[in-house]
C-alpha cells in the first residue's frame, strides 16, 4: 500500500496556517485587496503556507486532533490573519488613497457625477497608484520583509494561543493614524499645487471675464495633476519601503511582541 508519510497532526497543522496565511494574503498588498483574481490568491495562500507549515507545529508544541478544538482553531487563526491583513492593507494603500484624493481634487473622479457608465475611467490616478504601488512592493522586495514579519508571528503568537482585542484595537487605530498621514504627506503637494492653480484661474477671470472658466478649467487642472503625478512616482519608493517597515511592526504589535 502506497503511504504519503504525512501524519494527521501535520495536515491539520497546514489547514490551520493556511487558514492564517490565506486570511492574510487574501487581504494584503500585492496579493490581496483587489490587485489579483481570487482564484490566484487562494493558490497563493496554499504554496505560501507548505513551508510555514513545520515551523509553525513546532511552535505550537503539537496540534489538537479533537473536532471541536479544530474548529475553534480554524476559526481563530482565520481571525487572526485577518487582522494581520487589515493592517498591512491599511497602510499599504495609502498610497492608493492618495491617487483618490487627486481624482478629486484634479476633477478626474467628476465624470462620474455626470455619466455612471464611465466611473471606471473616473480613478485613472487611483489605479495607477495602486500598480505602481504593487510593482514597488515587488520590485523593491519590500514583500520579502512582509512573508518574514508574517511568519515570524507563528512563533510570537502559536497555534492554540488567543488574540488579545485590546491589542488589536490599538494597533489598528495606530495604524490609521500613520496610513492618514501618508496620504497627506503622497497627495498634499499635489493638492496645493492643484488649489493654487484654481487661485490663479480664478484670478484669469478677472483680468479676462469672457473666458468660460468652467471649461478652462478641466484640462488645466488635469494636465497638472498628470504632470505632478509623472514626478512623484519616482519618489514613491521610500514611502513604499516606510509602510512596509510599518506594516511589519503592526503586525508585531497585534501578536504582543
Amino acid at each position: 500500500m502506497f503511504e504519503l508519510g504525512i501524519s494527521t497532526e501535520q495536515i491539520m497543522g497546514f489547514l490551520l496556517v493556511f487558514a492564517r496565511v490565506g486570511a492574510w494574503v487574501w487581504l494584503t498588498p500585492p496579493f490581496g485587496g483587489g490587485f489579483l483574481p481570487p482564484l490566484v490568491r487562494i493558490m497563493a495562500g496554499l504554496a505560501f503556507a507548505i513551508p510555514m507549515t513545520p515551523g509553525a507545529i513546532a511552535a505550537s508544541g503539537g496540534i489538537s486532533l479533537d473536532p471541536v478544538n479544530l474548529l475553534l482553531q480554524f476559526a481563530l487563526q482565520v481571525v487572526i490573519g485577518v487582522a494581520l491583513g487589515l493592517v498591512c492593507l491599511t497602510l499599504l494603500s495609502a498610497v492608493q488613497s492618495a491617487g483618490s484624493i487627486i481624482d478629486v481634487a484634479s476633477g478626474l473622479s467628476l465624470s462620474a457625477a455626470y455619466d455612471p457608465l464611465m466611473q471606471q475611467q473616473s480613478t485613472v490616478i487611483n489605479r495607477v497608484y495602486q500598480l505602481v504601488a504593487g510593482v514597488l512592493i515587488l520590485v523593491t522586495g519590500a514583500y520579502l520583509i512582509l512573508f518574514a514579519g508574517f511568519a515570524k508571528t507563528f512563533e510570537v503568537l502559536p497555534i492554540g494561543n488567543g488574540l488579545s482585542l485590546d491589542v488589536t484595537a490599538a494597533t489598528l487605530t495606530s495604524a490609521l493614524s500613520v496610513a492618514f498621514v501618508a496620504v497627506l504627506q503622497i497627495a498634499g503637494p499635489i493638492i496645493a499645487v492643484l488649489f493654487l492653480a484654481d487661485i490663479g484661474l480664478g484670478l484669469l477671470t478677472r483680468v479676462a471675464p469672457t473666458i468660460n472658466i468652467f471649461v478652462l478649467s478641466f484640462p488645466v487642472k488635469i494636465g497638472v495633476a498628470l504632470l505632478l503625478v509623472g514626478v512623484a512616482i519616482p519618489r514613491l519608493t521610500p514611502v513604499i519601503a516606510g509602510l512596509t517597515d510599518s506594516s511589519v511592526d503592526a503586525m508585531r504589535g497585534i501578536v504582543g511582541k
